[in-house]
C-alpha cells in the first residue's frame, strides 16, 4: 500500500462512526440465509474515490449484513480488469463490482472486451457521484467559459487541451465541450488525470477537465483558473465558479458516478436485499457527512433506475466518442 492509500485509510477510518444493525433475510440457491460468508467487493481502482468508497461501505455493512465486506481493488486496463473479473465470477451475489462510467464507455472504444455491460450485469445502485470542472492555465486570456469560446474559434487549432488519456472520462468532458461549441482544440493525453494537471501547471496545456477534488487546491492557490462546474449546481468549495448552465451551455455536464453491479443471473431477493442495504448505508446522515468531507455526494437508485440511467449513459458517451473521431482500439 502505497503513501496515498495509507493517507485515505486513515481518513476514512479516522470518520468512521457507530453502525446501525438491520434484520433483513434473503436465500441463496442452497437455502441458506444470504449471506452466510464474506462478500468480495472487487474495485476497478485502487485509489482515489473508488478507494475511499470501499473502505467505508465496507465498514458500513459488515453489521447488518452480518459478513465482512472486503475490498478487492484490481486496478488495471481502465478499469476493465476488475470488470472481466466480476462478469466471469459466480451468480450467487458474494462478488459484487464497484465501477465508474468506464463499464458504459470501454464499449465504443474497445472492439473485444472480456464481458458485455448490458449481458453480464445486473445494476444493484447508484453510489457516489462528483462533478467535473473545467479549468485552464492562468496564462490562458479567458476568463469565462464564453471567452475561452472566442478564442478558440478565433484561434483554430491552437489551444489545446490535457487529458488521461484517450478514452478517459477527462478527455470526454472536454470533447463534449468542444464538439459541442463547434471548436478545433488539439488533445494532449498523458498516462493519468494528475499527469494532465501537472503538464497544464507546466504550461504544457491550456486546458484540463478534472474532478472537482482533485482541481479545488490548486484553484483556491491561484495556480489554475476554474470558468465553469460541469453539473447542475454550483460546488459549495468553489463557491465563485459558475455551472456551465449558467454560462450558457447546460448541455456541457460532466459528472463522475460511481455504481454497484453483480454478475448477471444473481436471484432477484438477493439484488433486492443489497440494493436496500447499500442504500441504507449511503442515505445515513454519517456516512453522507463523511463523503461530503472528501467532495463526494451520496448518490443511490434502484435497481430499475440504475440500469436504465447507464444505458442512457451508454448512449451519451457514445455519441460523444463518435462525434469526435476517437477510433476504438483493437
Amino acid at each position: 500500500m502505497n503513501g496515498k492509500q495509507w493517507f485515505f485509510l486513515g481518513l476514512v477510518l479516522a470518520l468512521a462512526g457507530p453502525m446501525p444493525a438491520l434484520a433483513q433475510t434473503a436465500s441463496t440457491s442452497s437455502g441458506r440465509a444470504y449471506p452466510d460468508k464474506p462478500i468480495r467487493l472487487v474495485v476497478a481502482f485502487p485509489t482515489g474515490s473508488p478507494y475511499i468508497l470501499a473502505l467505508l461501505l465496507s465498514d458500513k455493512l459488515r453489521e447488518p449484513l452480518g459478513q465482512p465486506v472486503v475490498p478487492d481493488f484490481r486496478g488495471g486496463a481502465g478499469g476493465n480488469l476488475a470488470s472481466e473479473i466480476v462478469a466471469k465470477a459466480p451468480a450467487d451475489g458474494y462478488t459484487l463490482l464497484l465501477t465508474s462510467a468506464t463499464i458504459v464507455i470501454s464499449p465504443s472504444l474497445f472492439s473485444k472486451l472480456g464481458y458485455d455491460t448490458f449481458r453480464d450485469f445486473t445494476p444493484v445502485t447508484l453510489i457516489a457521484t462528483v462533478p467535473n470542472v473545467l479549468v485552464v492555465h492562468p496564462l490562458v486570456p479567458a476568463k469565462s467559459l464564453g471567452e475561452l469560446v472566442k478564442l478558440a474559434k478565433a484561434h483554430p487549432g491552437k489551444l489545446n487541451y490535457g487529458s488521461g488519456g484517450v478514452g478517459s472520462g477527462s478527455q470526454l468532458g472536454s470533447e463534449l465541450f468542444r464538439t459541442l461549441n463547434g471548436l478545433r482544440m488539439v488533445h494532449v493525453p498523458y498516462k493519468g488525470a494528475a499527469l494532465a494537471m501537472s503538464a497544464m501547471l507546466g504550461g504544457e496545456v491550456d486546458m484540463v477537465t478534472s474532478t472537482v477534488p482533485a482541481a479545488i487546491p490548486l484553484v483556491t492557490s491561484g495556480r489554475v483558473r476554474a470558468l465553469a462546474v460541469m453539473a447542475p449546481k454550483r460546488v459549495a468549495a468553489l463557491p465563485n465558479v459558475p455551472t456551465t448552465a449558467e454560462a450558457g451551455m447546460p448541455g456541457v455536464v460532466v459528472i463522475t458516478w460511481y455504481a454497484l453491479f453483480t454478475p448477471a443471473g444473481v436471484k432477484p431477493d438477493i439484488i433486492e436485499r443489497l440494493n436496500s442495504e447499500f442504500v441504507k448505508a449511503l442515505n445515513a446522515p454519517d456516512t453522507r457527512e463523511k463523503l461530503s468531507k472528501v467532495e463526494l455526494e451520496a448518490t443511490t437508485s434502484t435497481p430499475a433506475e440504475t440500469a436504465k440511467f447507464i444505458r442512457a449513459e451508454y448512449e451519451r458517451w457514445g455519441k460523444v466518442i463518435k462525434d469526435a473521431g476517437i477510433k476504438p482500439a483493437q
